[in-house]
């Protein structure tokens, strides 16, 4: 049967709405099975197919083939679709399913999980068939535009998106994105004390994208420090085409950023770019951010100048890097120190986050007692181990020597450099270095030997004999003694992490929450 309407009905829905027609005549094609079984007093299963170039359509009516060997006593009233691939047996209902048997009599070739049709009339596509389209249809642009959405958008994930204040509430900000999408701006993205009106244009990182059925949820930030990255980078046009890097952020959302750039022409000026004529593009960048304060610093490949570069204009005096810890004592002059730091520590707090380091600023002096009371140790360490007297110890000291490990197996020509040591004086703190290690080994091991953990703790779940041996020589020699500790105190336990700790702990705790319950 011809039905131009259908043509015209699947036409016009795909071009108001981007949706595939194939989508769009298999909702149709349902209406029309409802439809048609709606005819029966029982339970069918129908099939309706739609010529797509024509818009004919054929009606069937579908008996699933089960097992013959189903107990025909167990009659359902509904139908069960069964699986050609699954072993399970449909239940058996004269209206809906058909033995193989029966079905062989109407199609030689019939299999089992297979269909027997029978073409029956068509209904026509008239006005009960459209309204029982139009939810269907409905529903199916829906779920269209939705997936649409959500394909649009979850490649989008860290860009920069604009959109109209649509609505908001005490959760946040909900923005129109155009196209039926909207995006959600959560108060904890939102940049503090910042006016919102309805009808404001607003612009977000997007953070995430997630699959809901109600639609997809577009969430965004004002508050991430890729969203200034993203801001420079369309306001500088050396930055979006790469001639100018930007390679870190970090801020204070609304008061203070940091911005680290390189330049990567020795022609062009990063820090000069980035600012703009008369600071043009670093204050539209600030006024998109509600006023945010931007610091352009300067990258560097070497940690300490760009830690220099980061926490400027403050007049760095001298920097001690500890590769160990990931962290700097910076010191700078008494009149720099309140700059350095910042109100509430802002400064120094975002120039760590920027650089990556741990920064401690202190003045001149205190960086002077510091690394005096550091040697002080350092050359007790020296004088008792290697035997030596003080002028020694702190020549070790000044020569930048900080363990005995380095003077026992540093190379010889290093010790020889030093001016105040001969041949033979080398040799002799090569030879009593090299003593107090074998001695310090020595006596861990006897430490060891001579801590024998008591049976509870070896039998502590979790626990492993040489873990029991190392608290046993650390004092812990019994589950109770576990039991009173904290995770800090077993931190430097080797062999022995945050997680673990815990979990041995809450073990030899249990008898105490056991002696409550009681």
């Amino acid at each position: 049967m011809a039905n131009k309407e259908i043509l015209l009905v699947a036409d016009v829905v795909s071009n108001e709405k981007g949706i595939a027609k194939e989508e769009l005549f298999e909702a149709i094609e349902q209406a029309l099975e409802s439809a048609t079984a709606k005819r029966y007093q029982h339970p069918v299963e129908v099939k309706v197919r739609i010529d797509q170039t024509t818009g004919d359509y054929e009606t069937f009516r579908r008996w699933l083939i089960i097992d013959p060997d189903v107990n025909p006593e167990h009659i359902g009233d509904e139908a069960v679709h069964a699986d050609p691939d699954s072993e399970s047996t449909a239940v058996y209902c004269p209206h809906t399913t058909m033995t193989l048997d029966a079905a062989l009599e109407h199609d030689p070739e019939a299999k089992l999980g297979e269909y027997v049709e029978e073409q029956i009339e068509s209904v026509e596509f008239g006005r009960i068939a459209a309204q029982t389209a139009k939810q269907v249809i409905i529903q199916k642009v829906r779920e269209a535009e939705r997936q649409k959405i959500f394909e649009q958008y979850k490649e989008r994930v860290g860009e920069l998106i604009t959109g109209v204040v649509k609505r908001t509430d005490r959760k946040g900000v909900y923005l129109d994105l155009g196209g039926n999408a909207e995006a959600f701006l959560p108060r904890y993205d939102m940049i503090p004390r910042e006016a919102v009106r309805m009808g404001d244009r607003l612009r977000g990182l997007l953070k995430t994208v997630k699959p809901e059925s109600r639609g997809p949820q577009i969430f965004l930030s004002r508050t991430a420090p890729e969203l200034l990255v993203e801001l420079f980078k369309l306001e500088v046009p050396e930055a979006s085409e790469g001639v100018i890097e930007i390679l870190g952020a970090a801020r204070d959302p609304g008061i203070r950023a940091k911005l680290a750039v390189k330049s990567n022409d020795p022609r062009l000026d990063a820090v000069g770019a980035c600012v703009g004529m008369r600071g043009s593009r670093v204050q539209a960048v600030s006024g998109e951010l509600g006023g945010e304060r931007v610091d352009i610093i300067l990258w560097d490949d070497n940690p300490a100048q760009f830690v220099i570069n980061s926490l400027s204009p403050a007049e760095i005096e001298s920097i001690v890097v500890d590769e160990d810890a990931h962290s700097m004592d910076v010191a700078v002059s008494d009149e720099s120190l309140s700059i350095a730091i910042g109100r509430g520590g802002q400064n120094v707090r975002l120039a760590s986050h920027l650089t990556g380091w741990e920064l401690n600023v202190m003045d001149q002096i205190q960086a002077s007692d510091k690394q005096q009371a550091e040697a002080n140790e350092l050359m007790t360490v020296f004088m008792d181990k290697l035997d030596v007297d003080e002028d020694i110890a702190s020549i070790l000291v000044s020569e930048g020597f900080t363990t005995i490990d380095e003077i026992a197996y540093v190379p010889v020509n290093e010790l020889l450099q030093i001016e105040e040591f001969d041949q033979e004086t080398v040799d002799e703190l090569r030879n009593r270095a090299r003593d107090a290690l074998l001695i310090d080994a020595i006596t861990s091991e006897e430490k060891l030997e001579d801590a024998q953990p008591a049976q509870d703790l070896l039998d502590l779940e979790g626990m492993q004999d040489d873990l029991a041996l190392r608290l046993a020589a650390a004092g812990i020699k019994t589950a109770e003694d576990l039991a009173e500790c904290g995770i800090d105190e077993l931190q430097d336990i080797e062999g022995l992490d945050q997680e673990l700790a815990g979990k041995l702990i809450m073990k030899a705790r249990e008898p105490w929450f056991a002696e409550q319950n009681d």
